[in-house]
């Protein structure tokens, strides 16, 4: 793959222009393509085979007017008792019919005559009823519902439109383009070159750019979540400014080694370009991994940003070369260039050029990355210790964790939804916001004529149920639905209780089915899913990660140590999650209003991820260990040599990560700030703590040890060779010519 990619880097640096030709016609393409055929994001979660899922398709097979999105509008009077005045009377039954004129509004139901008022007469809800799926509810339908009661408001009068209807797509803004800002400046101060810098950048939001572009062709014919395209983005950016950020240090390094611009070129692709294509192969097979879950949404978050992925791999392979050719010795630092000698104006004996032995510079071995190894292979045991210990410490709340679908109660305040859900709270109680239904299908009228009272009475019945509402039949009398009220909010401990001790009772009635669904039975169902999926998953991504790595290092331990790295890195992220958006500990710092349930996919998301992530530490510092060691130098030696030389880079490549994914932390959407916090704090753990601190005191506590293979699954295993010895060994049976 080394001498492939050698090839490969050296014709794109001849060929740049043709090269950055066909990448920008492909970004335009991509970008007109996404244009015409870009479709709605859904913003809904799914779950085939589920309870509640079944009990929706059958509503809109036997009751579609029942089937679309609904709406709640509070409305709360000036004062107690006015809404049993004549005056409050005719003001509500003014908004009634406001509401039931919106545009894809198939009716609104009058409070008097359900009983929808509080015992106050203060406040009330208003039912309305969509005729499509709050997907297909168009933004001026949406808009005009958020808008509804402005005569009313004008009186005094509180009016607060929610419910399903109001979910939308998160909006990405100016917060998130810190992150960027951020990290090129990292890439400023690394390179020390604005040129290396911008070309870095350039190539990585080129890469970004083509991406998404074909994400949001694709949404026209398959079905995206609203923060599956967020996610590819968040992704996409950090990897594509990481890869291209290894190969432009490698290609410097080179030019600094005495190598002319197209050699330099070739060898940094051949070597840090085979790093990054197996870096970026980890983190597509573990976000492609996540359909092995079988859950629709997750598995097209998954590919989606397996696709930005793939793209930020081959742009860095292709266009990053090319755009270090057209950049020449101005990649490297003004105080550095005169080291390197002007390029020839022939390509071909650019190549040829070589310095002799002597001329290099000799290698400075008392930077930050050598010194930082010295000590931790000097205090090794103690560094362990500590290490575990304080990872271990973060990992406590861990096991407090609870997922659930997000509601109104946990939106941004002030928001439309968050208001409407502190009014209905307010009113009502929290389990007016998360109402369940029940559906009852029988073969024929009667039996579910039948078995309605039957269901009413144990649904009465049963613990933390504050009310039942009356059944509505559908048109041919054979499927009813009724409306059951919790005490308690949809993402209580005790809702989800509720929801099985609901199952557990009707599961007895005969001569119907009785389903039990609605939002927040669709969110339990859905994270119970989950959780259930995530010690499979897990399995999985630690036996690739163990298998992966045996590949590429030829060693039995080394990648245990890896894989039980990575398993310290979720534990601590996840502790640190639940501590902050759950339990609310320093909440005020990330600006989270609400603490609440972690978003149902969120480990799982979040281990497909930083698997991927933490490979890249681990295989662009380890090997340089391993070529090291395999030349001649001892465990120690090797230990120190590779941290030495990856350290700044890793060290870069890291705190550029952190700030993508902590640029997304200023949006207002909990599901996006919980995403971008908790891949912020784990590249941050992995990398600092993990793979910079006891990955070295572990390879040295290891010492020779760490290296051994089996001679017979050394010979079983095939050679990868993303090192680069295989291409080393070609080039140096050539003989240099001289110019």
């Amino acid at each position: 793959m080394a001498t492939l990619l050698y090839r490969l880097g050296r014709g794109a640096l001849r060929r740049r222009r043709l090269v950055v030709a066909l990448v920008l016609v492909v970004l335009v393409v991509a970008g007109l393509a996404a244009a015409t055929l870009r479709g709605p994001t859904a913003s809904n979660f799914t779950m085939p085979g589920t309870e509640s899922q079944r009990a929706l398709d059958l509503l809109a097979e036997q009751f579609p007017a029942a089937s679309g999105a609904t709406g709640t509008i509070a409305v709360k009077a000036p004062g107690d008792g006015q809404l049993a005045s004549p005056e409050g009377r005719a003001v509500v039954q003014e908004l009634v019919q406001q509401a039931a004129t919106l545009p894809g509004v198939v009716g609104a139901v009058d409070p008097f005559q359900v009983g929808a008022v509080s015992p106050n007469g203060r406040y009330a809800l208003v039912q309305v009823q969509f005729a499509t799926g709050g997907d297909e509810v168009t933004d001026a339908q949406r808009t005009a519902y958020e808008e509804v009661g402005a005569s009313v408001k004008a009186k005094g009068w509180q009016v607060a439109p929610g419910g399903e209807v109001l979910g939308g797509e998160p909006e990405i803004g100016s917060t998130e383009g810190l992150g960027v800002l951020v990290a090129a400046i990292v890439l400023i101060i690394t390179f020390g070159s604005l040129v290396a810098a911008g070309m870095t950048m350039l190539n990585a939001l080129i890469g970004v750019g083509v991406g998404m572009a074909g994400l949001f062709a694709l949404s026209g014919v398959v079905e995206l979540t609203s923060t599956a395209p967020i996610l590819a983005l968040m992704l996409g950016l950090a990897v594509g400014i990481d890869y291209s950020l290894f190969i432009t240090s490698r290609h410097r390094q080179n030019l600094l080694d005495g190598l002319s611009p197209e050699e330099a070129v070739g060898r940094a692709v051949g070597t840090a370009g085979s790093a990054v294509v197996f870096a970026g192969a980890t983190v597509v097979i573990a976000l492609a991994g996540l359909a092995v879950v079988n859950i629709p949404f997750l598995t097209v978050m998954g590919l989606a940003a397996a696709g930005t992925v793939t793209v930020a791999v081959l742009v860095a392979i292709t266009l990053q070369p090319a755009l270090l050719g057209f950049a020449g010795r101005r990649v490297l630092p003004r105080r550095l260039r005169s080291v390197v000698a002007e390029p020839a104006d022939d390509p071909d004996a650019a190549a040829a050029e070589r310095p002799e032995a002597d001329s290099t510079p000799a290698e400075d071995r008392t930077g930050f990355g050598f010194r930082w190894a010295r000590l931790v292979t000097r205090f090794r045991v103690p560094v362990i210790l500590v290490g575990l210990l304080g990872l271990g410490l973060l990992a406590l709340p861990t096991p407090d964790m609870r997922l659930a679908l997000p509601d109104a109660s946990t939106a941004a305040v002030g928001s439309p939804a968050r208001v409407s859900s502190d009014l209905i709270t307010e009113g009502f109680g929290p389990g007016f916001t998360g109402r369940l239904a029940v559906v009852v299908a029988g073969d024929s009228p009667q039996a579910t004529s039948a078995a309605v009272p039957q269901v009413t009475a144990l649904l009465q019945r049963t613990h933390n149920v504050l009310a039942v509402a009356p059944a509505q039949l559908s048109p041919d009398g054979r499927t009813a639905l009724l409306g059951v009220v919790p005490k308690t909010g949809p993402t209580d401990a005790a809702t989800e209780t509720l929801v099985h001790d609901i199952r557990d009772a009707v599961g007895g009635i005969q001569d119907a089915d009785v389903l039990l669904t609605g939002v927040t039975a669709i969110g339990i169902d859905v994270s119970e899913k989950l959780s259930d999926a995530l010690p499979v998953y897990l399995l999985l991504v630690v036996g690739l990660s163990v298998l992966l790595l045996m590949l590429v290092f030829r060693s039995l331990l080394v990648p245990v140590k890896a894989a039980l790295g990575f398993l310290l890195t979720v534990a601590a992220t996840f502790g640190i999650t639940v501590a902050v958006f759950q339990q609310g500990h320093l909440a005020d710092l990330v600006g989270l209003d609400t603490p609440s349930p972690l978003i149902s996919f969120l480990p799982i998301l979040l281990i497909g991820i930083l698997f991927g992530l933490a490979m890249d530490y681990e295989v662009f510092l380890v090997s340089r260990m391993r070529e090291d060691f395999v030349h001649g130098g001892t465990a120690r030696e090797a230990t120190i040599s590779g941290m030495g030389h990856g350290a700044r880079v890793v060290t870069a490549a890291a705190l550029i990560m952190i700030s993508v994914f902590g640029g997304f932390v200023f949006l207002e959407d909990p599901v996006i700030k919980s995403m971008g916090f908790a891949l912020a704090v784990g590249v941050a753990i992995d990398a600092f703590v993990v793979r910079m601190t006891i990955v070295p005191a572990v390879m040295s506590l290891l010492g020779d040890r760490a290296w051994w293979l089996p001679r017979w699954l050394n010979r079983a295993l095939p050679n990868v060779d993303i090192e680069g010895e295989g291409l080393r060994a070609e080039l140096a049976d050539r003989t240099p010519t001289r110019v």
